[in-house]
């Protein structure tokens, strides 16, 4: 099956009451282990890569490795664009052969995101392409996205209606209280998704996919081993899965999960080293990084996501 755009992937979605994993890649070993681990429970997925990755692993070797994946699983596969800056960004990605961007204008003001978005949307539809865009902003930080916490907006529902309309956008992440990073939480807060302001949006939106992006729940047992091993991730708590399932039983169509992989890679390979200080082989200590992350994969699907066997 070739790579598909999100259209008919939200829709079921949507109607279904799951949401579609947005898994980000950056190397081979991330792209096999959500591939694996979709695969395997019959789940369509989403391999998005951001500019961080883009800048590391290049363009090319990213769109093969995606090829690659294509090849060996029948299952739908869409190539997103997370978090582009700008129309260039969107416009080279569009022309790479990815099914979906993002175009992130959303630390701008309303009109000036309206209008790169528009234009983002016009040239990507012209070319069979599907666009997210983002009202509101999440604080944290993911590659080039950096937010401090007292600059986060949560999305104002009276303004989604008129900025779906003029932009003719195909989704919409809102901010109802997600982060990026593995630093969302202290430990003793209570972190609370605003559920209320995802209801208000899907009833002046009804029927329209929804995104959540700094997903990531920081698995514990994954933050233990990288501490152990003198890491500084103590303080690091996610967001809790329970109410990301919540929201996916509604209009959230799309999650978005990096760090939580980032955090299982971490931890495969310090582990391995704790446990063989003598290994030099990248072979055995990428592969228990790689097994981390489709585990931390199936996990999501079947537990928060809700999308096995939807394939």
């Amino acid at each position: 099956m070739p790579l598909v755009t999100s259209t008919e992937m939200f829709k079921k979605a949507y109607n279904g009451g799951y949401a579609v994993g947005a898994f980000n890649v950056n190397n081979m070993e991330i792209v096999q282990g959500i591939v694996e681990a979709a695969n395997e429970l019959r789940s369509p997925v989403i391999l998005q890569a951001s500019a961080g990755a883009r800048k590391y692993a290049q363009n090319a070797y990213l769109m093969h490795l995606v090829a690659a994946a294509v090849e060996t699983t029948d299952i739908p596969i869409v190539m997103h664009l997370d978090h582009g800056a700008d129309f260039a960004t969107c416009k080279d990605c569009v022309d790479s052969g990815f099914t979906s961007v993002m175009i992130d204008y959303s630390g701008h003001p309303f009109e000036e995101n309206v209008a790169e978005s528009r234009r983002v949307a016009e040239y990507a539809h012209e070319h069979g392409v599907v666009v997210e865009a983002e009202l509101g902003t999440l604080s944290g930080v993911e590659d080039d996205v950096k937010v401090a916490d007292d600059k986060a907006q949560y999305t104002d529902p009276d303004q989604v209606e008129e900025f779906v309309k003029r932009t003719g956008v195909d989704s919409l992440a809102i901010a109802i209280g997600t982060s990026h990073g593995a630093y969302k939480f202290k430990p003793g807060q209570n972190p609370k998704l605003r559920l209320d302001i995802l209801a208000e949006v899907s009833r002046r939106l009804p029927g329209f996919p929804i995104v959540l992006h700094g997903s990531s729940s920081v698995p514990q047992e994954y933050v233990k081993i990288i501490n152990a091993n003198g890491g500084a991730l103590k303080d690091a708590i996610g967001i809790p899965e329970d109410q990301l399932r919540e929201a996916a039983k509604g209009a959230v169509c799309k999650i978005n999960i990096d760090s939580d992989l980032r955090l299982g890679m971490t931890a495969g390979i310090r582990k391995h080293f704790m446990e063989h200080p003598d290994h030099f082989d990248p072979r055995q200590y990428i592969s228990d990084g790689r097994s981390n992350v489709k585990a931390i994969v199936t996990h999501k699907i079947i537990n928060v996501l809700g999308s096995d066997g939807k394939a």
